[in-house]
């Protein structure tokens, strides 16, 4: 009916005047209010768009969309959805939702106690960033959380490890320390050296992670850590593909071809 196509046609709008009156209201948006829509290149449906928040947070189109236009107002639908949900009461880190959530840890990796409380254990780790996060958000502390993600997927909290870092002076540097283009283009360089010690790494990897993004994506769920994930892989790829093509002129050259 009319009533349904008309909040179909403001679902782009309507997101975005969510996040600018939370800025309005005193929200901590370091980028400002923001929403950013990414189209995936595409001459035919179904079309793929994904929104990015003013924290980082990551939604995508969650519907066989036969237009762009549609694609993205599937995406803001979904991050409206959540952007509301996120603001209810039973959404933020307090003491109970700490203890209830570090016992359920504890069960499930049959842990003990002084575990808990012993931050160098993984779920003493856990609860510093909870109790770090006290009074945020679980969008806020899944923000947070995606770059410790990334951190693991990618080899370098072993590294840090292995370095003899604590797992406190992990936990604490990173902490405050948005995801930037610095950290992308380190884990990009990680993996094109892996690509260089196993050929077939990365194409594998990238492989599966678009699997997980697609999957993720259709199921309505947040999505940066996978989409971090293919972006840095495309970046390892392209960094890759400048190297050959430099080899290759500087082949040419040798060969006489100028």
């Amino acid at each position: 009916n009319l009533n349904t196509l008309q909040s179909l046609l403001n679902v782009v709008e309507a997101l975005q005047e969510f996040w600018q009156m939370k800025q309005s209201r005193g929200a901590d948006l370091k980028n400002g209010a923001l929403v950013v829509y990414e189209m995936v290149p595409s001459n035919s449906p179904p079309y793929v768009c994904y929104v990015t928040l003013p924290g980082g947070s990551c939604f995508g189109s969650f519907q066989f969309c036969p237009t762009k236009a549609e694609a993205r107002r599937s995406a803001a639908k979904i991050a409206l959805m959540n952007s509301v949900f996120n603001e209810h009461p039973s959404r933020r880190i307090t003491d109970e939702f700490i203890e209830k959530s570090v016992s359920e840890a504890l069960a499930s990796f049959n842990g003990n106690r002084e575990e808990a409380d012993n931050p160098n254990t993984g779920i003493g780790a856990f609860r510093f960033m909870l109790e770090s996060n006290k009074g945020k958000s679980m969008l806020e502390f899944q923000e947070l959380m995606t770059v410790f993600q990334l951190l693991h997927w990618n080899g370098s909290l072993k590294a840090m490890r292995e370095r003899q870092c604590s797992r406190q002076e992990v936990l604490a540097h990173y902490s405050h320390r948005a995801l930037d283009d610095d950290i992308r283009h380190q884990m990009a360089l990680d993996w094109v050296s892996r690509e260089q010690s196993v050929p077939g790494a990365l194409s594998r990897e990238l492989a599966s992670t678009e699997r997980e993004l697609d999957e993720a994506r259709l199921a309505g769920k947040e999505l940066r850590f996978h989409k971090e994930k293919k972006d840095i892989l495309m970046l390892a790829a392209g960094q890759l593909g400048n190297m050959h093509s430099s080899n290759y002129r500087v082949s040419l050259n040798c060969l006489g071809f100028h």
